[in-house]
């Protein structure tokens, strides 16, 4: 992983970081004034001999009451929430799998193309189809030689085929790539669908209550179905944002790697054609 790109996931979890504590800052001093003065303390009220003034609604609501936790709200998106919590953690998790696998050092590892030149260029042909074939030299890079010296040996014009045989074992080894990285672009496409979903749910919920007690609903009835409306909306949005971001920046890195693999795997063999004109 680049430098650059060890600075942008730090930056973009400093900045997660400070949103959650400065909201966790904000939920702390809202909770303060809600509680009133500690215990044994005075208000400004009851130290000037005036009575302490009390909240409009303290007779209908409980002065203590429990903060709502981060559980409660995932709870308030129900089934649909649950799972868009499950795609949420594949997506993490191949996320995490194409950090460690779609890099430049494990599709195109220089050691092995290193040894590789040297073989094809001292004519070592077999030695060197032998060592594409050890599991510890296996990636991208190998596999495209790998094709194009067993179409050399094979064909009778292989060196003049053996291009061909690169092209297209190149073409096949993008596309399993690209492939890996379908499972992210389906994630971010059906999180927001799913959250519809949840949205759609929660407000057929809300309306059936109201129709139930026959238009005269109490809010606290009709906060269920609407909470799961909300809550799931954001949850899918949430998921999707950055599940699209990370896809669209595994494929630009295909593209960049690829490109170079091209260039690199193309002057490995091409001592092949040389040796063959002689």
């Amino acid at each position: 992983m680049s430098n650059a790109t060890v600075r942008w996931w730090m930056g973009v979890m400093a900045c997660a970081a400070a949103v959650f504590w400065a909201g966790a800052g904000l939920r702390a001093a809202v909770g303060a004034e809600a509680k009133g003065p500690p215990p044994g303390e005075l208000s400004d009220e009851e130290a000037a001999g005036e009575p302490a003034a009390k909240p409009a609604g303290d007779a209908a609501f409980p002065s203590s009451q429990p903060q709502r936790t981060l559980l409660d709200t995932i709870k308030d998106g129900g089934i649909v929430g649950v799972v868009i919590m499950l795609l949420s953690v594949v997506a993490v998790g191949f996320v995490i799998e194409h950090f460690i696998s779609i890099r430049k050092s494990a599709l195109m590892p220089e050691p092995v193309l290193h040894d590789l030149e040297e073989m094809i260029a001292q004519g070592q042909v077999d030695k060197a189809i032998e060592y594409c074939h050890l599991p510890e030299t296996q990636s991208m890079a190998s596999s495209v030689i790998l094709a194009g010296l067993e179409r050399y040996k094979a064909a009778q014009f292989g060196f003049a085929e053996y291009k061909s045989a690169v092209e297209e074992e190149g073409e096949e080894q993008t596309a399993r790539l690209y492939r890996k990285t379908e499972v992210l672009g389906l994630i971010g496409a059906v999180a927001p669908m799913l959250g519809l979903l949840g949205t759609v749910l929660g407000m057929i919920q809300a309306f059936n209550t109201i129709a139930a007690k026959g238009g005269m609903a109490r809010p606290d009835e009709l906060a269920g179905g609407i909470g799961q409306a909300l809550v799931t909306t954001l949850m899918g949005l949430i998921v999707a944002i950055p599940t699209m971001i990370a896809f669209s920046y595994f494929r630009n890195r295909i593209d960049s790697i690829v490109a170079e693999a091209g260039k690199r795997v193309e002057r490995v063999m091409m001592p092949l054609g040389r040796q063959r004109s002689k």
